[in-house]
């Protein structure tokens, strides 16, 4: 990492919601810092880690947050969804409860981030594949049907670990070069058209996605 960590075009938030046990901080310890604790005390407090990616010819800054405990206590607040342009919403496949649930925690991020924010749909724990209670096809079906990406993963053997942030990642900064051109777009429109609503919208969106360096 060093010096290049400091060295980026862009920072996008990106957060982990699910019920407490999933393997959130996992998933943020073996992307951010390839490490896997076997120890599942929780830790209470928002954790956030980075890592810096190359996508395309841009240089990314993945600010990754963690709710670190406190969906044990409904304690997450709107700051925690501030600024938000991803989210994983991490379910544990052995656990059917935890993906019950799922519907609940999409409610809730909805309700406090960005209209736009692109979620990711993450059954963990494939490693204990013998324990299955969700079937992987019926957790993809759900995924389509609600717009949100999908993979399964194992923090512990890093199974499709990076292939989950990485995609995420390389959706939000296609969705930003997207809004960026539309926004270039408005405003020779709006120039012609003396229209400032044109340019309102991309504007919008655009403000809390990046940060441009």
């Amino acid at each position: 990492m060093g010096s290049a960590e400091e060295d980026y075009n862009f920072v996008f938030k990106v957060v982990l919601i699910g019920e407490s046990g999933v393997g959130k901080t996992n998933l943020l310890s073996r992307f951010t810092r390839n490490e896997f604790n076997h120890d599942s005390r929780t830790t209470i407090g928002v954790e956030f880690s980075t890592r810096t990616i190359l996508v395309g010819d841009a240089v990314v800054k993945a600010q990754i947050w963690d709710t670190a405990g406190l969906e044990r206590y409904r304690a997450i607040t709107s700051a925690y969804y501030r600024g938000a342009v991803g989210a994983l919403v991490v379910f544990d496949i052995t656990k059917h409860q935890t993906y019950d649930v799922v519907d609940r925690w999409l409610k809730e991020l909805y309700d406090h981030a960005e209209a736009s924010i692109i979620v990711m749909l993450v059954g963990n724990k494939t490693d204990l594949a013998q324990a299955r209670e969700v079937p992987m096809e019926e957790a993809k079906m759900f995924a389509d049907n609600n717009g949100l990406l999908f993979v399964e993963t194992s923090a512990l053997d890093s199974t499709n670990v990076e292939q989950a942030f990485e995609t995420i990642l390389k959706e939000i900064f296609h969705k930003v070069q997207k809004q960026k051109q539309r926004s270039n777009h408005s405003n020779t429109v709006s120039l012609a058209s003396e229209s400032p609503e044109n340019t309102a919208p991309a504007q919008t969106e655009k403000s809390p996605c990046c940060v441009a360096i």
